[in-house]
């Protein structure tokens, strides 16, 4: 059929913090309110996608939320889930499987700390290929950590620059009434805080928090009756690379170098089009290294970029508008979050962070320690 597909509504919920709810409420609740915005009801979806830490099974979120869809997904490759389970769902939707896919994720993952509750994805920890890895302490930190340390090897890029990125998404973050942080921080700030892996120190890794969101692809036959501005999806990929280090053939390349260019292509959109980019930053590096391997500056050039507050709102290149996981939210699996963030930043929702005139963005996962990778170019008319 080839269908076009497009974002019609999305929804937050538990943001900044709601220490009562569970994570099936934050499924529900953030399904309201995408629902609402699209002018649909719940008897109109007729796909579902959900997945997350703790193993909820799609079908008992469905249930509890009343749905009873023909189409489902589950898929779980990491943080970078979401954007290759919205891939997923836009093929279905293209080729007539479903017209309403609703994509919804909900976590208490700090409050489940809080009350001493492990919530993590077993077959990420130390099963398997791990097991030959994680007995010498190389947990998910480390891997980050050693690859950054080998792209300030092979490149020069500096503690500066790495710490540029937390101090732009806390910037981002100061504009965002959800955000968890939003207090200014600098440079020193983030290099003389406590060491967590070398080189990272606590203010360039990912916060911990609870949060749902939810998003509504919906087939294009479908936007002219429900009277909301659609998001469309113009082009994906998704590729996977490796679990165990030793099968990483090279740390300074992300597998977002697999995903970029053929999204891209299929958006028939160069990277020097985009307006607003929302990436997956876990920890600082993983923002430095996307934005080289999705094509905005040259491999080891990642450093110098980020010079000037360039993906700070008002730069040249506005990145993680909401402040990312580092300041805003990061309930887990961040992948939709990033996705509902580049929505309403088409749509011109976003208030002080707004970037003016957005009319193209790119969004791209990471999931594991770059193992997989989702990347969706996605525009507004």
């Amino acid at each position: 059929m080839g269908r076009r597909v497009a974002f019609a509504g999305v929804g937050l919920s538990g943001l900044p913090g709601s220490p009562e709810a569970t994570p099936y409420a934050l499924h529900a609740q953030a399904s309201r309110a995408a629902l609402m915005e699209a002018g649909l009801k719940p008897s109109d979806i007729d796909g579902f996608a959900s997945t997350g830490l703790g193993a909820i099974a799609p079908l008992e979120v469905a249930e509890y939320m009343g749905l009873r869809p023909r189409w489902l997904d589950s898929t779980g490759v990491g943080g970078a889930t979401w954007e290759v389970m919205a891939a997923h769902a836009v093929d279905a939707i293209a080729e007539g499987r479903a017209d309403v896919i609703l994509l919804a994720y909900g976590s208490t993952a700090r409050t489940d700390l809080r009350r001493g509750l492990r919530t993590a994805n077993l077959d990420w920890g130390t099963r398997g290929p791990q097991q030959f890895e994680a007995p010498f302490g190389h947990t998910l930190i480390s891997k980050y950590a050693m690859a950054a340390r080998r792209h300030m090897h092979d490149y020069g890029t500096t503690l500066e620059q790495l710490a540029e990125v937390a101090v732009s998404a806390r910037y981002n973050a100061g504009l965002t009434p959800f955000a968890a942080f939003r207090e200014a921080i600098d440079i020193a700030d983030v290099l003389d805080g406590p060491m967590i892996a070398d080189p990272f120190t606590k203010l360039q890794c990912c916060i911990r928090s609870d949060g749902g969101a939810a998003a509504i692809l919906v087939a294009e036959d479908r936007v002219k009756d429900l009277g909301v501005r659609p998001v469309w999806v113009l082009g994906a990929a998704e590729a996977g690379t490796h679990v165990s280090m030793s099968q990483w053939e090279d740390f300074t390349v992300s597998p977002a170098a697999l995903t970029g260019p053929p999204a891209f292509a299929r958006a028939g959109i160069r990277p020097d089009e985009i307006d607003v980019c929302e990436i997956y930053d876990a920890f600082t590096y993983m923002t430095l290294i996307s934005l080289e391997d999705l094509g905005f500056c040259k491999k080891g050039e990642g450093g110098p970029f980020l010079s000037g507050g360039r993906i700070r709102v008002g730069g040249g290149l506005p990145t993680n508008t909401d402040g990312g996981g580092l300041s805003a939210c990061h309930p887990g699996m961040r992948g939709l979050f990033l996705i509902v963030e580049a929505v309403r930043q088409l749509r011109g929702e976003c208030g002080d962070r707004q970037t003016p005139d957005a009319k193209l963005a790119c969004v791209s996962g990471t999931g594991g320690w770059f193992c997989s990778s989702g990347t969706m170019i996605l525009g507004a008319d």
